[in-house]
């Protein structure tokens, strides 16, 4: 279906729906939708993770026993897809050693005892030598949406690839989540800060911010500060609109060729709160020490806190006024995507946008055996890309990995509908994944 928005004076206008699929869940965002973004406490001690994004780990660049200060960096490599950390607090190196991730892997990490008095208006500021990217670099920005990609090499398209839009993702269409939301009824010149730095770095002749129709006063603030030439998109609430290629889809009418980047569509998609973190690395030099998260769900105080990274889990959700009542599930991200924590002894890092604690009763039962497939059509009707999860689940599940990857599994997003709207309750997204991986290993490309 094609889109069906109209530009007007004020920007664009909500139409009906924008790309193929998809579904529209409860949005469970009442309980923080509301809530203003405040401080959670330093805690006596945080984990940085040396891999905080996609691609090379860094290595640790300080040894017990020394002093930190915040924004110092404390882990890097010269890679070319990699990002620096930096320490997000005053204090002094206890270990360095490895930590378990939202993700359930182990990764080196540097611990930090922190100092009691702590200035958190205060950092160490990346040197300003006149290039742009490198700054942005040196302030460890990766895509604060989830998926981490260092965000310099966004930044620098592949040769002969003309990016003409700069599109910024404030859909935030997961449930739960109203991190961004907030970001955006607070600080709309931060935001609109980064998307001019952006346009200026791309050299782009368009930039669009996209909102999703069901945060109309988040579009509101954007537009009541909005740069010459920055449209505002209002489109219709429909779950995976945040998506790179379903966005790009909805506001340009263009398609991301199969197996190919955004760029290939001269399109180039950030999250909200990576411009604001861009605006944020140029201007002022400020490294990316901290992020808001969304704390909900069943906690005696939802509300989206800005948390210093390396903070744990356990001591946020403490902060929230711990769990309540009998708690199934505690997910990092929103549920449609995110993992499920195998314990609350792991650090908040950059990609960290939600910490969402499920009830008992409220998730698809966990099965021990994989149940047959109906042939429904549920899942390919409601596939954002057009895929046959059901086809690439079954092959995946025979470990016929050569039949999966011609049903086009490394096209999938992983968005988590199929095993939404599936009746059986089938693992679909999993066995995916795993149908992904091997195809990887092979050296597939997508």
């Amino acid at each position: 279906m094609q889109p069906q928005c109209g530009a007007t004076r004020e920007g664009f206008q909500v139409g009906r729906a924008v790309f193929r699929g998809g579904v529209h869940p409860p949005e469970h965002k009442e309980a923080t939708a509301g809530s203003p973004i405040t401080w959670a406490p330093v805690p006596g001690k945080v984990v940085i993770p040396l891999s905080q994004h996609l691609g090379a780990p860094c290595v640790a660049t300080v040894a017990p026993g020394d002093h930190v200060v915040r924004g110092q960096i404390v882990g890097d490599i010269e890679a070319m897809v990699s990002a620096p950390v930096h320490s997000p607090v005053a204090g002094t190196v206890a270990e360095i050693g490895k930590t378990l991730t939202a993700g359930g892997t182990y990764v080196g990490a540097v611990t930090i005892e922190c100092d009691e008095v702590q200035d958190l208006e205060s950092f160490a500021a990346v040197p300003d030598t006149g290039d742009v990217r490198a700054r942005i670099r040196g302030a460890g920005i990766v895509g604060m949406g989830g998926a981490t990609f260092p965000s310099v090499v966004k930044l620098t398209p592949p040769a002969g690839m003309e990016i003409h839009t700069v599109i910024l993702n404030g859909c935030e269409c997961e449930p739960y989540l109203t991190c961004d939301h907030r970001l955006m009824l607070e600080q709309p010149e931060r935001i609109m800060a980064g998307a001019v730095h952006i346009q200026k770095i791309i050299g782009a002749g368009r930039v669009i911010i996209a909102v999703e129709s069901n945060k109309p006063d988040a579009a509101e603030s954007l537009r009541a500060v909005a740069a010459e030439g920055v449209e505002v998109a209002v489109l219709p609430t429909r779950y995976p609109q945040g998506a790179e290629k379903q966005l790009i889809y909805a506001l340009l009418k263009t398609e991301v060729p199969h197996g190919k980047l955004p760029a290939a569509a001269g399109a180039l998609v950030h999250n909200v709160a990576t411009a604001a973190s861009i605006a944020d690395a140029v201007e002022f030099g400020r490294p990316l020490t901290d992020r808001i998260v969304t704390v909900t769900g069943a906690v005696a105080r939802p509300g989206n806190y800005r948390v210093v990274l390396g903070t744990l889990v356990s001591e946020l959700i403490e902060h929230a006024g711990g769990l309540v009542g009998d708690v199934e599930r505690v997910i990092s991200g929103g549920p449609m995507t995110g993992m499920a924590l195998g314990s609350l002894d792991v650090p908040v890092t950059k990609g960290m946008s939600g910490i969402v604690a499920l009830p008992r009763g409220s998730t698809a039962p966990v099965l021990s055996d994989d149940q047959p497939c109906i042939r429904c059509g549920r899942c390919p009707e409601a596939c954002p890309m057009g895929l046959e999860p059901y086809a690439i689940a079954n092959y995946a599940a025979r470990r016929m990995w050569d039949s999966a990857s011609d049903r086009r599994a490394l096209d999938c997003i992983e968005c988590g509908i199929c095993s939404y709207v599936c009746p059986t309750k089938r693992p679909l997204v999993q066995l995916i994944r795993m149908a992904k991986t091997a195809a990887m290993a092979k050296g597939v490309k997508s």
